[in-house]
Order: structure tokens, then C-alpha cells, then sequence
């Protein structure tokens, strides 16, 4: 997500990491700057920028936010793959940032990347075997994904609530800053404020705690190198054939001793 933000009499800018730009970098705690405009549109907030610069009187700048990143994503193409240089709990905000970046692959395979592909690409992209910082996607797949003129590319299912979850948490650097420690003390606090609202019987803080429960524990599956989906899975198979009773409200499992 980028945020356009203005600083007053001093400057407007764009960010994708208000704390680490505006906060750390220039120094500007949070009171002292305003959020105008915040999208996922890299190209309607570039120009937003502009337009915005010069309707308050500033400097406009040289170069378009969008084009400050193009240079990063040197892609290379070889016959099997296209290698980019970021790992894949980046590769979204880079691809992001290169929307409309071409190449051509060895064997004249002609490729861009396209807010239709980007999922596509995140969600199939590999680890190179040589270099964790470095991500992969198999050329003859993506060209006959979307663009063989022969075949009618199929629509790319919307991402699910975990893949939001997962985009918000790398937008904010809780992957790139954060560790698994810091999740689970989270995912304490998190249980102790379930615990009242069950106490006071307080349905939407309930509903509320519960979900700020799951993103917690989605994003500690992500540090630890998991899918919460595979978590849940495996979960799921070791209890779908188990069998048990209920006892004082909990359901205890056969063969487990119960204390009467």
C-alpha cells in the first residue's frame, strides 16, 4: 500500500513505510505530518504526487515515484526460467513497483508484468536453489498462463483473506523487522483480551480478538516458514477421524485417562 503523505510547509511525498521514511529517516514523529491519500495504485499516486506538489506550491519532483524502482528489478531470463533478484516474501511489492517492466527470454518468449499476472507470479515463484534472495518462475508456464494466443487465459482466483493478511504484514515490514518471539507475545496479549470479552460476555470484542488472533498466528506461521493454511491442514487430518467424548465441556479424545 503506498501512502501519500504531506508534511506541512515542508514537503509532500509517497512511502510505503510511513514509520521508516517519514518517522526514522526524516525525523517527523506523527503528529507532525498528514496521510492524504493512501492506494494500491502505484501509478494513480505517483500522479497524485505531482498534481498534488504543485497545487500546494512545492518543488514538484524530477521523477515519477513509480519510476524510482524500475532499475531494481533486473530479470534474468534464461531458456527454462525467469530469475527475479528479490526473495519471494518480497517479490509482490517489486513486482508492484515494475507494473509494465518487459523482457524476452532465449527463446523469444516476450513477457510483462501486469497487475492480471502479479498473482500468478507470487504465487507460483520458487526459491533459487543458489540464492535465498532470488525467485523463480518456469517460462513455459507463465506463457501459456497468459500469453499463448491460443489459449484463453483463465481468470486468477482472488487472493483469500490469509494472502491479504500476509500482503498487509509485508507492507508494514512485520516479516522483513519482525521475528516469531515478538508474534507470540502478541498472540498472549492478544488471548488475554479474548479472556474479558468472554468474561463480560462482549460479543464484538469476542469477534474481534478471535480475528486479531488468526492474523497473529498467520503471520508466526510465515516467520516460522509455514503456510497457515498447511498449519491448519495438518491439524485438521490428525483430528478428522479421532473420536472421544465430552466431558465437563471439553471433548476428550479415546484413550486419554479422564479425571473424575
Amino acid at each position: 500500500m503506498y501512502h501519500l503523505y504531506h508534511i506541512p510547509g515542508k514537503k509532500i511525498g509517497v512511502t510505503r513505510d510511513l514509520n521508516s521514511r517519514v518517522t526514522q529517516q526524516q525525523g517527523y514523529a506523527a503528529d507532525e505530518y498528514e496521510v492524504l491519500l493512501t492506494s494500491d495504485d502505484i501509478d494513480f499516486i505517483s500522479d497524485k504526487e505531482i498534481e498534488l506538489q504543485q497545487s500546494y506550491g512545492y518543488k514538484k519532483d524530477r521523477t515519477l515515484y513509480k519510476n524510482l524502482f524500475k532499475s531494481n528489478m533486473n530479470i534474468n531470463p534464461t531458456e527454462q526460467t525467469s530469475t527475479f533478484p528479490v526473495p519471494t516474501n518480497k517479490l509482490k511489492g517489486h513486482l508492484m513497483d515494475n507494473l509494465g517492466l518487459s523482457w524476452t527470454t532465449p527463446q523469444g518468449y516476450e513477457f510483462k508484468i501486469t497487475r492480471e499476472n502479479i498473482p500468478w507470479i507470487e504465487a507460483n515463484a520458487k526459491t533459487s536453489m543458489y540464492n535465498d534472495n532470488r525467485s523463480y518462475i518456469y517460462n513455459k508456464a507463465f506463457y501459456e498462463a497468459f500469453f499463448n494466443p491460443h489459449h484463453t487465459p483463465q481468470p486468477y482466483p482472488s487472493p483469500s483473506r490469509f494472502d491479504l493478511i500476509r500482503a498487509w504484514a509485508e507492507n508494514r515490514g512485520i516479516y522483513d523487522k519482525g521475528n516469531s518471539h515478538t508474534q507470540y507475545v502478541k498472540l498472549q496479549e492478544e488471548a488475554g483480551e479474548l479472556a474479558a470479552a468472554l468474561l463480560n460476555e462482549d460479543k464484538l470484542e469476542i469477534q474481534d480478538a478471535i480475528g486479531d488472533m488468526v492474523v497473529v498466528l498467520t503471520n508466526l506461521a510465515e516467520l516460522e516458514g509455514f503456510k497457515i493454511e498447511k498449519c491448519i491442514d495438518a491439524a485438521y487430518k490428525e483430528i478428522a477421524n479421532r473420536t472421544g467424548v465430552m466431558h465437563n465441556g471439553t471433548f476428550v479424545k479415546t484413550g486419554i485417562k479422564q479425571t473424575l
